[in-house]
């Protein structure tokens, strides 16, 4: 009885619960072979005792906070934050109360360069999501204290059939892909449809090598007021 409940909690964490303009868009990705083995894999993660991050109702987060019809923008992360109450489904962003890791501490330090961002107490980026900024990582869950644990496991094929479908429904998007997996997936992206912006990852390991300076927050409001679309208001 117990191993038949504790399957069913693992199960729900990976029911797609997602706005239905997401899930009319991905469904198909529910049934191929390889989301099926990303469920068995998190499955036994449970089963072995590991504690998986996000929480199982936000795993599909940054689908809830931006319907496909509101995407302007697109930023793209590894995996969630692996610490103990910091992951909530969007790539960056922690949950109140919790201290900005060190990437999101540089993601402001440029903004404040750029765009004249004050820097907040808190590390939540939902207003972002909720203007139409996609905050999706490539993998959508990982083991606590492990970075990494999740990759090749199944989740970024399920984001990269994100991508592509907001590749080839939409046009005039805008991808911030920081850092070379983010870069990677970008091969997905039709430069001629969509406008593309790299730079370094804003981790303090690379920051210093191409983040810093890149100016990517004006530019994408410059690019959105150019195609008449309302810019992004950074300011959290």
């Amino acid at each position: 009885m117990k191993e038949n409940t504790a399957a069913a909690e693992t199960e729900s964490r990976v029911d797609p619960k997602m706005d239905p303009s997401w899930k009319d868009r991905l469904s198909g990705e529910f049934r191929k072979p390889y989301f099926t083995g990303l469920k068995h894999f998190l499955k036994e993660e449970k089963r072995n005792g590991a504690v998986i991050y996000p929480p199982g109702p936000l795993i599909f987060n940054a689908f809830n906070k931006t319907p496909f019809d509101a995407v302007k923008v697109v930023i793209l992360g590894q995996d969630p934050y692996h610490g103990p109450g910091q992951a909530h489904g969007l790539c960056f962003s922690v949950q109140p109360g919790v201290k900005p890791p060190p990437s999101l501490v540089n993601i402001f330090k440029e903004l404040r360069t750029d765009v004249g961002f004050r820097i907040p107490d808190h590390g939540n980026l939902e207003k972002w999501a909720e203007q139409g900024v996609l905050l999706l990582n490539a993998c959508l869950t990982v083991r606590a204290g492990s970075p990494g644990s999740h990759h090749g496991k199944g989740w970024e094929e399920f984001t990269s059939a994100a991508v592509k479908v907001l590749n080839d429904e939409k046009k005039d998007l805008v991808f911030l892909l920081w850092g070379k997996p983010a870069q990677v997936k970008g091969a997905i992206i039709d430069p001629k449809r969509h406008h593309v912006l790299t730079a370094a990852h804003p981790s303090p390991f690379s920051a210093d090598r191409g983040f810093f300076g890149t100016r990517h927050f004006s530019k994408t409001n410059a690019i959105l007021e150019k195609s008449g679309r309302d810019p992004i208001d950074w300011q959290i």
